[in-house]
C-alpha cells in the first residue's frame, strides 16, 4: 500500500479577505484556482511546509494559525490538508514566483468569482465555515 502524501494547502488570509492562485502549470490545471502550498516532505511538519511553500511560491513571509478540519483526497497518493495563515508583518506583498500567473484577493462576496480546482471546493468551503460568513 501507498503512503498517503499530505499536501499542504494555505487559506492565506488578510482582512478577511482570501488569497486565490491561478495555476499556470501543468496544463490540465491551468488557468483554474487554488489555495497555494505544497508537498510535505519526509520528516517536515505540515505546518514547516505550509511556511517553505508560500516562501517558495509566492516570495512572502507567513504563519500557520489553525488547521482547518478535514482532509480531502487529491490523486493518489495526495491528501490535502489546509491551514489558516497570515502574513508576517514585514512580510513583502504576494507575488506569483512559481506554478502561478495571477494572484487575488477575494473578499466573501467574491469567493466564488473564480473558477476553483475541484479538490479545493470543499477545502475552501470550510474555511468559509471557519470564518463565520458561511459557504454560499
Amino acid at each position: 500500500m501507498t503512503e498517503r502524501i499530505v499536501v499542504v494547502g494555505a487559506a492565506l488570509l488578510d482582512g478577511g479577505r482570501l488569497l486565490a492562485a491561478r495555476r499556470s502549470a501543468p496544463p490540465d490545471l491551468a488557468g483554474r484556482w487554488e489555495l497555494p502550498g505544497g508537498k510535505v516532505e519526509p520528516g517536515e511538519r505540515p505546518e514547516a511546509a505550509l511556511v517553505r511553500e508560500l516562501r517558495e511560491e509566492l516570495g512572502v513571509e507567513a504563519e500557520a494559525v489553525e488547521r482547518v478540519p478535514g482532509e480531502w483526497p487529491l490523486r493518489s497518493p495526495y491528501a490535502l490538508q489546509v491551514w489558516t495563515a497570515r502574513l508576517r508583518p514585514g512580510s513583502a506583498a504576494p507575488a506569483p514566483l512559481q506554478d502561478h500567473d495571477e494572484l487575488r484577493w477575494l473578499t466573501p462576496d467574491e469567493i466564488w468569482d473564480v473558477h476553483w480546482l475541484d479538490q479545493d471546493v470543499p477545502a475552501v468551503r470550510e474555511t468559509l465555515t471557519r470564518l463565520g460568513t458561511g459557504a454560499h
